[in-house]
């Protein structure tokens, strides 16, 4: 086993992914880039390092020690790395793994000085042993897709649940991969499991109503409900108490988002607290057939994303109103609602109220009161902590 420190170096422009969240929290496939790593080295963390911005709710989510200097060598392992290669397993004292291009530290295996000076944002002294070819680092909204495919895969194969041995009276499955069903889930008579491209899970208390449709690979997560007719399509990873409908392929669903109707939603990221309202859809994909050009924040320019299918990246506690449409590559931010007859695109600013009348701020004390009632739903209060973090947001920090 390899215990580790989780390193959120806090660079690039990851927003809104890493709002109200460390890096390594972001779910890059169907669990936590944190809960990957663990995996993958098969170790534990022995320490987490994160923004001060993001230490009081690191805190909250977590039992290691956030933002303590570790007493002796550690492994540490950058929290923007969502598949981390094996070598780092076998890094020697004083050896790295860095990526081609920006050099950024993707691991490392430091002396108790070089890690603390590493976590000040000092240079530490280390030999580089491997280059990675980039992007080995996610550093832009968009690289979430970029990873998507391979970590999913990676978190299917490494799932431990047990596998189904009957499939669920009335329900249809076909196909040669893996399905797992966690006994306290329920697939209901009608549904459709397709596991002829890649393997299935249905996690604890998840609901898989009937009519649905799941197409492997995917995951269904823990208190998740698939409901009537929706066809959840590949590569798609549903988080913890979602409701999802409608056409979904190629999505990763943060958790506790809504998408209870109809509509297309692909090859996209959904953040926690979002509510679609019925019918919204997006487009995933240019008329031209082309690379899809992005703006990660309004405060850069139109990047090349390498991608020729990418939906939008949408932001905690984003609400969109009936029938609305979110254009290709667009990303929206942390909690705005849309509510215009014509489509969104492009960058989406934080808190954005926009109308066929315009663009304005939400008032914070009216946002507040709707992200509590909406978090009330769950049966869950935003923490001290929580709140902290959503006024400095706010107030553009």
């Amino acid at each position: 086993m390899t215990p580790f420190i989780a390193y959120d170096d806090g660079r690039g422009v990851l927003s809104p992914l890493n709002d109200l969240r460390a890096t390594f929290d972001i779910r890059t496939g169907a669990v936590t880039t944190l809960e990957r790593i663990q995996s993958l080295l098969g170790g534990f963390a022995i320490g987490l390092f994160v923004p001060e911005s993001l230490a009081a709710l690191t805190r909250e989510r977590h039992a290691a020690p956030v933002n303590e200097t570790p007493p002796h060598a550690a492994m540490v392992v950058n929290g923007r790395c969502p598949l981390p290669p094996p070598s780092v397993n076998i890094l020697r004292l004083g050896e790295a793994i860095v990526e081609e291009g920006s050099g950024d530290l993707v691991a490392a295996h430091l002396a108790p000085q070089d890690a603390a000076a590493l976590l000040k944002g000092q240079t530490p002294r280390y030999t580089i042993t491997q280059t990675l070819p980039a992007p080995a680092l996610m550093s832009r909204p968009w690289h979430v897709r970029t990873f998507r495919d391979a970590c999913l895969d990676v978190d299917l194969a490494a799932h431990s649940g047990e596998t189904a041995r009957e499939i669920p009276k009335g329900a249809v499955c076909f196909g040669q991969h893996k399905l797992w069903i966690s006994p306290s889930a329920k697939v209901y008579p009608g549904a459709t499991i397709d596991l002829e491209n890649g393997p299935v899970a249905i996690e604890d208390h998840a609901v898989v109503r009937p009519g649905a449709i799941l197409i492997g690979p995917c995951s269904v997560g823990p208190h998740s409900t698939v409901l009537e007719r929706a066809t959840i399509r590949p590569h798609t990873a549903i988080g913890p108490w979602c409701k999802v409908n409608g056409e979904v392929g190629g999505v990763i669903f943060q958790g506790f988002a809504n998408k209870a109707h109809d509509g297309y939603l692909g090859d996209s990221f959904v953040g926690e607290w979002v509510n679609l309202g019925a019918g919204t859809t997006i487009s995933n994909l240019l008329n031209t057939y082309g690379e899809v050009i992005a703006r990660a924040s309004v405060s850069t320019g139109n990047e090349r994303s390498g991608q020729q299918f990418l939906g939008p990246i949408i932001g905690d506690h984003v609400k969109t109103a009936i029938c609305t449409r979110l254009m290709t590559g667009s990303v929206i931010h942390t909690g705005a609602m849309i509510a215009s007859t014509a489509a969104a695109s492009g960058c989406v600013p934080r808190f954005a109220w926009i109308t066929d009348s315009g663009q304005r701020t939400y008032r914070p004390e009216k946002f507040a009161e709707v992200m509590r009632a909406a978090m009330a739903r769950r049966k869950v209060e935003p923490s001290a902590a929580y709140s902290a973090r959503i006024a400095a947001l706010h107030a553009g920090a």
